[in-house]
């Protein structure tokens, strides 16, 4: 058993306070200088290139990204590393196709671009649901990584607690400062993450041999077809490779391009790896759509262009985050080969003891060796899982705030309120959707980080996407053509998903797997259908087409419902800045608005 679980080690908790406490003091400094709605809502759209562009990432690379892609890598292997890949490849869609369009447009949300676009009140009323759904759907993730974290700080702290801790310190923070409060905190935190997951690796792999050398240990067990238990030696003068339990996948499959992700229902379904290929390539094939689509339609990231003050500064924004987050995806999938060789005792636990923390575990192996420089690398780690979560959270939580206050509240309910009153009712509904999101978080200790992030991505890629992509460059679009596209494909992505999550944590051991009992029915369903299962799981193959699809047949047959001025919206969408024809959308509704 890891060191970590057994004792507190004051190191850890040290460098984990100290990233917290310097969180919440930056928020309580960013807040006394967000005075305006236009602050708390868009950060006074004065945020420069350099500084946009490590916020988007901090936001960006949550815990999915600092744990999970680590601990699917160990328990997936080769399979897993089409999450880092695609999410990086997704900012590519949002440079080309959607970051200065939509600056250009000037609204405060995605549900003002979509009411502007279409002048329809009750398109923003649909859109609003979507920032909901896939912010929630984005939440639970991020509180997965802080009770995993908090837990492995203090062992025997119940999951719950942690989850509760800091979805309480990140909801304050955005209480105070809104988008302007979190801009410098995001931004601090993506070099913060950068620095615990790369320093950690160099000294790992300086110790236990480089990356390629602990790689090899999978690639010659499965090509001399060695049973999992043998014990193998990664380097003579180093720590030998630790047998593994019989959870674990076995090396081939391991190193496999179709691995254990992608085979899963498959191989329930008792198929033999020839029948079970057609599914894996469907699988990944859904996979790559969801994350592609799903990071050009994510309303917390979307919503950060507006903070920048043009188009031109949109698109340079969006090439940097392409780089930082490029940058630091080299290093996650490292973590996830030394802890197959060096933590197999995780493939044999579940929850927030398993695979996911394996980042977090890894440091103590040079704690056992080397004292205090182990704890110190292991505070790190701890770090910037800390910053990891927290500032993905930070963006979630105020992009639903936002919906909340600004378009539910400001735009719905009293279209006369007045600034202050729009700024205090985003407080009230930071707090509302911060208790919504821990609730939430305590419920989902069993799902693997990584997994309910896609989840949340094939969400966004057939609700938002389609939106976005299809209403910046076909002036043809029409209203009811946006919202039946919108509503079938995102709901149906989100109904599939939450019957996936459902099956799964009806067989859970432990008490989720009560709570869920009634659905586990549909795990002997899934046995039968493999199809479905993964249909459902990975729903973007199908409902990315469906959404695009709708929009374009109910357009073309609703076509005398298209805006009378839509000529002069593309032009501002598409025109360069030099032109002078950008619009700020919000400007048209003065009075309510400021």
């Amino acid at each position: 058993m890891p060191a970590s679980a057994a004792s507190f080690d004051p190191w850890i908790l040290a460098f984990s306070a100290v990233t917290v406490i310097v969180t919440i003091w930056m928020g309580f400094r960013s807040a006394k200088t967000s005075k305006s709605a236009s602050d708390f809502f868009v950060a006074g759209r004065s945020v420069s290139v350099g500084w946009n562009a490590s916020a988007i990432s901090g936001e960006y690379l949550s815990a999915a990204s600092f744990m999970g892609v680590a601990g699917m890598v160990m328990l997936s292997g080769y399979d897993a590393l089409w999450y880092p890949v695609c999410y990086a490849c997704g900012y590519l869609f949002l440079l080309l196709f959607i970051a200065g369009p939509l600056r250009r447009f000037g609204a405060y949300t995605i549900p003002d671009f979509a009411e502007g676009r279409y002048d329809s009140p009750v398109f923003r009323k649909i859109a609003v649901c979507f920032v909901l759904f896939i912010g929630f759907f984005y939440t639970m993730p991020q509180m997965k990584g802080a009770g995993t974290t908090l837990a492995y700080i203090f062992p025997g702290l119940p999951y719950w607690v942690g989850v509760a801790v800091v979805g309480a310190v990140i909801t304050l923070n955005v209480a105070l400062g809104g988008m302007k409060g979190i801009t410098l905190v995001q931004a601090v935190q993506y070099w913060i993450k950068m620095f615990a997951i790369s320093v950690p690796v160099f000294v790992l792999l300086s110790v236990y041999g480089g990356y390629g050398q602990n790689l090899s240990v999978n690639q010659s067990a499965a090509d001399a077809s060695a049973p999992a238990a043998i014990v193998q030696t990664v380097d003579a003068a180093q720590t030998p490779r630790l047998a593994l339990p019989e959870k674990a996948p076995k090396d081939e499959a391991w190193i496999a391009p179709f691995g254990p992700l992608t085979t899963k229902a498959a191989k329930a379904a008792g198929l033999s790896a020839d029948e079970a290929k057609p599914y894996s390539l469907l699988y990944t094939f859904s996979l790559i759509v969801a994350l592609v689509c799903g990071t050009a339609g994510l309303p917390h990231i979307l919503v950060r262009f507006y903070t920048n003050p043009d188009g031109v500064a949109a698109k340079k924004t969006t090439m940097w985050v392409m780089i930082l987050i490029g940058v630091f995806y080299v290093f996650p999938p490292v973590f996830g080969v030394l802890g197959r060789n060096f933590l197999p005792e995780l493939y044999a636990a579940t929850g927030s003891k398993g695979p996911d923390k394996v980042v977090l575990e890894l440091p103590v192996l040079i704690r056992q060796k080397y004292g205090i420089l182990g704890s110190i690398l292991s505070g790190i780690t701890c770090a910037g899982a800390f910053a990891a979560f927290m500032s993905t959270f930070s963006g979630l939580l105020v992009s639903m705030t936002g919906a909340l206050a600004h378009d539910v509240y400001g735009r719905m309910l009293r279209p006369k309120s007045t600034a202050e009153e729009r700024m205090r009712m985003f407080k009230w509904c930071a707090v509302l959707v911060g208790g919504i999101s821990v609730l939430l978080g305590a419920l989902v200790e069993p799902l693997e980080i990584n997994f309910m992030v896609g989840q949340a991505f094939a969400i966004a890629a057939a609700s938002y996407f389609p939106l976005l992509f299809m209403s910046v460059w076909w002036r043809g679009m029409t209203m009811k053509g946006a919202a039946t596209g919108m509503l079938t494909g995102g709901l149906c992505a989100l109904f599939s998903a939450a019957m996936v999550n459902a099956s799964t944590l009806a067989s859970d051991k432990g008490p989720m797997g009560k709570l869920f009992s009634g659905f586990s029915g549909l795990n002997d369903f899934w046995k039968e259908h493999p199809l479905l299962r993964i249909l459902c799981e990975q729903p973007a193959i199908w409902s990315v087409p469906l959404s695009i699809g709708l929009m374009i047949v109910v357009s073309k047959a609703t076509r005398k419902t298209i805006p009378a001025d839509i000529r002069m919206k593309m032009l501002v969408l598409h025109a360069p800045e030099k032109l002078g024809l950008k619009q700020e959308y919000i400007q048209e509704h003065q009075g309510a608005a400021h």
